[in-house]
């Protein structure tokens, strides 16, 4: 039996209960004498009447509850799943709904904290605008990329670049590659913007992707190949040339063609071309080395001993004196010891080699970190590096010097990537070149 039913049979009840305590009443007020069953006629009928009344409400005050209950969202409010009169099988199912909304309720709850740990994690750097030009950052990548100081505003975020800045304020949806400078140096950002809907209100999300690893990785990539193909196709024409010019040589040193002098001068000639020749063999199969991409072996290891002994050893090589600076004492680097060691003790003697002429060399080797980078710095006060050349200088292959082979700062560049990492110069506080390297 329903409720329904079971709430009508009980109103039928109550109903006829009244009619009869009503009917006792016009009896005892007819009988005379019976003041005093009147009085508890009349308390009958008035107890009759609140039951019915009480019956007749209890619904919409059920449900008045209910409703309450959803619109300020306390699902936790539980009803009497016992009453008589039907009102037991409405309370339980009134605590089933509210039971089933609880449960939508920490659904959604879980699927929003789900996506914002998704974005949070993302490795993609997040920023928002609202309505008002208020600019968050949305996730951990942004807050790790953006660290200078900065406000709340579009135009506070100029530090990083102007275009940047005008790119928050501005409402356009676009791509775009952006130059911005972050941790000291200019890094290609892969920027994107989107608008969404939030509370009612327009909001743009932007992104922020660093690609400057990837585009170095790249060039890399397609300068080994470069390189690579170079040096087979020449070794493979140099090869015949060097065996034909040993072969004519050797018939040319025959003692019975000895009597003609154009003979000898022709020995010489040929004799000549063959060392040339294994010379430019012996020389292109030494610049194979830059199209050999580096094997990384990384290890934890403290940067303080490790520069101490990189000290040593340049020491041994350049009479310059050498200042080491490592902050903070403790800090750690993850990385191929001997590789890295490789890059910056080929620093320090192109720093001593270009300080030959100054008077009073200076030159630091200072490693800085903290939990998100590292920074290796090579600093000298030599007269530094033309702002024309500084994107030069790492490709393979060029040099400024008469004796130097163009190899060692590519090569530098090349390990310095495979670990992840990024390299640059730029003039140093005090005149002079100052190399970086941010792992």
């Amino acid at each position: 039996m329903g409720f329904d039913q079971r709430f009508t049979i009980g109103l039928v009840a109550w109903i006829v209960a009244l009619v009869a305590t009503l009917l006792a009443c016009i009896a005892a007020f007819l009988t005379p004498g019976l003041a005093a069953a009147r009085i508890v006629a009349l308390a009958i009928a008035a107890a009759t009447f609140a039951g019915l009344w009480r019956h007749i409400t209890r619904t919409n005050r059920t449900v008045a509850r209910f409703l309450e209950a959803l619109k300020f969202g306390d699902t936790g409010l539980q009803f009497d799943a016992h009453g008589g009169a039907g009102f037991g099988e409405l309370g339980g199912s009134l605590n089933e709904a509210l039971a089933r909304f609880r449960a939508e309720q920490d659904r959604v709850a879980g699927e929003l904290r789900y996506l914002d740990a998704l974005v949070d994690d993302m490795p993609v750097a997040v920023l928002t605008v609202d309505g008002t030009g208020h600019v968050t950052l949305a996730n951990k990548a942004a807050r790790r990329l953006f660290t200078a100081e900065h406000g709340t505003l579009p135009e506070d975020f100029a530090i990083y670049g102007a275009t940047f800045a005008r790119r928050l304020a501005n409402a356009s949806q676009s791509e775009e590659l952006l130059i911005l400078n972050i941790a000291a140096r200019p890094q290609r950002m892969l920027v994107r913007t989107a608008t969404l809907e939030r509370l009612g209100q327009r909001t743009r999300a932007i992104s922020v992707q660093p690609i400057q690893g990837t585009l170095d990785a790249v060039e890399m990539a397609a300068q080994t190949d470069l390189v690579r193909v170079l040096t087979h196709e020449i070794l493979n024409s140099l090869t015949p040339v060097t065996s034909l010019a040993a072969t004519a040589a050797d018939l040319l040193a025959d003692p019975d063609l000895s009597a003609d002098p154009r003979v000898g001068d022709a020995r010489i000639a040929v004799e000549t071309l063959a060392r040339r020749a294994q010379g430019l063999s012996n020389f292109i199969e030494a610049y194979r080395a830059v199209a050999q991409t580096p094997e990384i072996k990384r290890q934890s290891f403290a940067a303080r001993p490790w520069a101490e002994e990189l000290a040593r050893i340049f020491a041994t090589k350049a009479p310059i004196p050498l200042r080491v600076e490592v902050a903070p004492d403790t800090l750690a680097l993850d990385a191929d010891p001997d590789l890295l060691a490789q890059v910056v003790i080929n620093l320090l003697q192109n720093a001593a080699q270009a300080m030959q002429a100054t008077e009073r060399p200076q030159l630091a080797l200072r490693l800085i970190g903290d939990t998100q980078s590292i920074a290796i710095e090579v600093a000298d006060n030599g007269p530094g590096v033309p702002e024309s050349l500084r994107q030069d200088v790492f490709l393979p292959f060029f040099t400024t010097r008469p004796t130097g082979t163009g190899v060692g700062l590519n090569l530098a560049r090349q390990i310095v990537i495979a670990h992840g990492g990024a390299i640059d110069v730029t003039d140093a506080p005090g005149g002079g070149a100052l190399f970086r390297i941010v792992l």
